[in-house]
């Protein structure tokens, strides 16, 4: 299936790893150009040479997404040397473990701007030449936790569920315009930060990594964890033309695990 994407410039964050790189390797393999920003500087790099390998085209950012003086000349940078941004990827690193009581108002902020304020401003950068265009592609990555809060992740449940609001209404603003927003959410997905969230669970209760993640396993339905590449292939989709008619959704990749309708 062709997804009709080849010649379109992508943007993916967080792309140093995980998700984020599985989401690049899958818009590469389609022929986009991708620019990938991460704030580690070595990772991101890996990511660019890998798919390089890979036969596809890639520039890499360091980019703190806490710092938002940095959108505009990354956008600038990435529109002189790729293209004007077609495809919008917002996947952001999550806070640490936390609950949602009694947390400093300064990480609330800190939090607030980097996973949600950063892709509020992106999107606002690269939205008007999607617009003029009549065609772009605003996928945002969130967590399983905005439909089932997770125990010990409340910055994340809260704030990241903004974000959902944010895209449903703004798919209704540009529907018109050829531009589609959507809302993608994993469930476990075999990657370093569930690896992290694993050891931290299995340190609070006393129990060892392997049967924390048995017990998260034996939850889901499909017997599994899913695999990066499974992620990243759904977001190729979202992005492409055969995916025109899908907007203001939340699309779950979590094999099952989330028990409400």
């Amino acid at each position: 299936m062709d997804l009709g994407i080849r010649g379109k410039t992508a943007l993916v964050l967080g792309a140093g790893g995980g998700l984020g790189r599985a989401i690049a390797r899958a818009l590469a393999a389609e022929g986009a150009r991708v620019a990938l920003g991460d704030i580690d500087s070595a990772a991101v790099e890996e990511t660019a040479r890998i798919l390089r390998q890979e036969g596809g085209k890639a520039l890499p950012l360091t980019w703190d997404l806490g710092d938002l003086a940095q959108i505009g000349p990354n956008v600038d940078r990435i529109e002189a040397e790729l293209g004007p941004v077609d495809i919008l990827v917002n996947n952001t690193g999550g806070p640490r473990p936390s609950t949602v009581s009694g947390q400093d108002a300064a990480l609330w902020q800190q939090s607030f701007q980097s996973m949600v304020l950063s892709v509020i401003a992106l999107t606002d950068r690269v939205l008007p030449g999607m617009r003029e265009r009549k065609w772009g592609r605003i996928i945002t990555s969130t967590s399983s936790g905005v439909v089932a809060p997770i125990p010990n992740l409340g910055l994340s449940n809260a704030l990241r569920l903004s974000l959902v609001g944010w895209s449903k209404t703004l798919a209704r603003e540009v529907g018109r315009d050829g531009i589609t927003c959507n809302i993608i959410l994993p469930g476990r997905i075999a990657t370093p930060r569930i690896t992290f969230l694993d050891e931290q669970k299995a340190a609070r209760e006393g129990r060892s990594t392997a049967e924390v993640a048995a017990e998260s396993v034996a939850a889901i339905p499909v017997g599994r964890y899913g695999q990066p590449e499974e992620y990243g292939d759904t977001v190729a989709y979202l992005a492409s033309t055969r995916a025109s008619y899908i907007t203001g959704s939340t699309i779950r990749v979590d094999g099952g695990l989330i028990a409400s309708i």
